[in-house]
């Protein structure tokens, strides 16, 4: 029996589920400075309001799910910076709960009329981050982890569990560089149960996840999850997309999820974005995506809440 799933009022009666765009890299964009190993987590500590600003930001444009700045965030991250355990852990809570927030504004206040007739009330969903994340060093785009299944469920769980306490709606556990890390967080969510999550992974080209290993292969752990409602890829160059998409809808019925970068590369040792000469305009293949399958489609890296209003236009959300 599979968990309740709070997606599916929206499947049932829009096209697709417009998710939240980039985080980290659009608050840089705002004047952060995020060159740190927590990244957009280091926000949690020194400016959470800015946060708050941009999920607010996203639901305006027309998102319908926020996911909280907790991609890169850790217990291990943040006791490099002095922190205790319980410290963090109220820190991992609080990136839920500052997206609960927006939401709420957003909700009770700042929605337009002409929303209403419409627009469902947003979901937050909690980011659950690889553990190549963590690592910072651009492992989260190779997956040439060096660790066994017990070790990264062992690192897994303690955020896993702070997240949840907080309780969003759903999970995003997201940028899932290989194989073996997405079969720890099937097994660890289905051991949890209780909470819904989608499994998204980030992809090198048309057919393989950033380890070398099979796309398709990694959707396939979806099935058999009763928690996994939802799986597909994220921080993957737009133009793969479609090819994965297919891919995807050849080995399984769950809805698909698709939120790529903005097309750029990401440099590990610059730790920068480097454009690429075939980069499109972000909007330009939203529509061949939800054609091909995708039911919820947002953006990742270098993506704003203006390529989430063009995404939420092109996509006309009511069936």
């Amino acid at each position: 029996m599979n968990v309740d799933d709070p997606l599916q009022p929206f499947l049932a009666d829009q096209r697709a589920v417009i998710l939240d765009g980039g985080l980290a890299t659009e608050l840089e964009r705002r004047g952060a400075d995020l060159r740190d190993e927590l990244w957009s987590a280091r926000l949690l500590i020194e400016d959470p309001v800015s946060i708050r600003q941009l999920h607010l930001d996203y639901f305006l444009a027309g998102a319908d799910v926020a996911v909280s700045a907790s991609y890169q965030a850790s217990y291990e991250g943040f006791a490099r910076r002095g922190l205790s355990r319980n410290e963090s852990a109220a820190l991992l809570q609080s990136s839920v709960r500052i997206a609960q927030e927006a939401r709420d504004q957003f909700w009770e206040v700042l929605r337009k009329p002409a929303d209403s007739k419409h627009r469902k009330r947003p979901l937050v969903a909690a980011s659950v981050g690889s553990y190549g994340a963590f690592l910072a060093d651009g492992s989260e785009y190779r997956g040439d982890y060096k660790i066994s299944n017990q070790e990264l469920r062992d690192w897994h769980r303690p955020r896993l569990e702070a997240l949840l306490a907080a309780e969003p709606d759903l999970l995003a556990c997201e940028t899932i560089p290989c194989f073996q890390e997405g079969e720890v967080l099937v097994n660890l969510l289905d051991e949890y149960g209780s909470t819904p999550a989608w499994l998204s992974f980030s992809c090198r080209d048309g057919e393989s996840v950033c380890s070398g290993e099979r796309f398709d292969a990694c959707v396939e752990l979806a099935n058999s999850s009763r928690a996994v409602v939802a799986v597909g890829l994220n921080c993957t160059a737009p133009r793969y997309a479609e090819l994965l998409l297919g891919s995807a809808g050849r080995v399984t019925e769950k809805p698909l999820v698709c939120y790529p970068n903005s097309g750029e590369t990401w440099d590990s040792a610059s730790k920068t974005w480097i454009s690429n000469s075939d980069e499109d305009r972000f909007a330009d293949r939203v529509v061949s995506w939800s054609t091909i399958g995708a039911r919820l489609i947002g953006g990742c890296c270098r993506t704003s809440p203006d390529d989430i209003r063009a995404l939420a236009a092109l996509l006309d959300p009511v069936l």
